[in-house]
């Protein structure tokens, strides 16, 4: 299998103690992979330092085989985020919004801006501003940026905040059928158990800044009843290190 993220030994403690601590990890082509811990256990903290916007105490990141530190440029180049909030042009419209980014691309053009629009529900709201958007809308607007240039690695860092039922249940299907058809590689941190396990193919419990477990979702529950029960049991059996 093909190695797409590759973290080794990574450390980030901020002044208040916080942070992580020796993180090792290997993502691979295709895989859907869901970082799951609570608020504030360190799963932004990793995903900034995945996309160049921390610098790590110690440590490294490999993205497609290029060191984020050294390559940062190569590193990026196929890949799409979202870390923490979605940021739009509040004044500019939700198509005008993917076509000001599609000028960092040589290969987009307004069909593939319509089809992100449709893929992610926005495309009879294209003509409207993000400010008068609901918090879900915003969301969907960021995913729509994210997968614009069709990059094979998809950082999406809690990505179905604010949606609601409908909205959750539109945005996985859409990760697993890119994930299926295209075989993107998705990195998706979230708090939200249940929609990691009907998500995501692996799974990595991170808790006070350390990575406690990675195991596929379907081995987990084959020995559990669900993924809340398998958290559990990890953040138990590590005690609450």
């Amino acid at each position: 299998m093909q190695k797409v993220i590759e973290i080794t030994n990574l450390t980030k403690i901020y002044k208040n103690e916080r942070g992580i601590k020796d993180i090792n990890l290997d993502i691979y082509k295709g895989d859907v992979f869901g970082f799951l811990g609570p608020n504030g256990a360190g799963k932004t903290t990793a995903m900034k330092i995945m996309t160049g916007l921390v610098t790590p105490d110690s440590g490294r990141v490999r993205i497609m085989g290029y060191d984020i530190a050294d390559e940062f440029e190569l590193a990026m180049e196929k890949v799409g985020c979202i870390i923490e909030t979605v940021e739009t042009h509040q004044y500019l419209t939700a198509y005008e919004n993917l076509k000001q980014l599609s000028r960092y691309y040589t290969h987009i053009d307004d069909n593939r801006i319509n089809e992100v629009l449709h893929l992610t529900g926005l495309l009879k709201f294209k003509n409207e501003k993000p400010r008068k958007f609901s918090l879900g809308m915003r969301q969907r607007l960021g995913i729509a940026a994210a997968i614009l240039s069709k990059p094979e690695v998809v950082i999406l860092d809690e990505p179905l905040n604010g949606l609601d039922v409908e909205g959750m249940i539109a945005m996985r299907n859409l990760i697993k059928d890119l994930a299926q058809t295209e075989k993107t590689t998705f990195f998706i941190s979230s708090h939200l158990i249940h929609d990691v396990e009907l998500t995501c193919n692996r799974i990595g419990v991170i808790y006070n800044g350390r990575l406690l477990n990675v195991d596929t979702t379907e081995n987990i529950l084959t020995s559990y009843a669900t993924l809340e029960n398998y958290f559990v049991s990890e953040v138990e059996r590590n005690g609450r290190i």
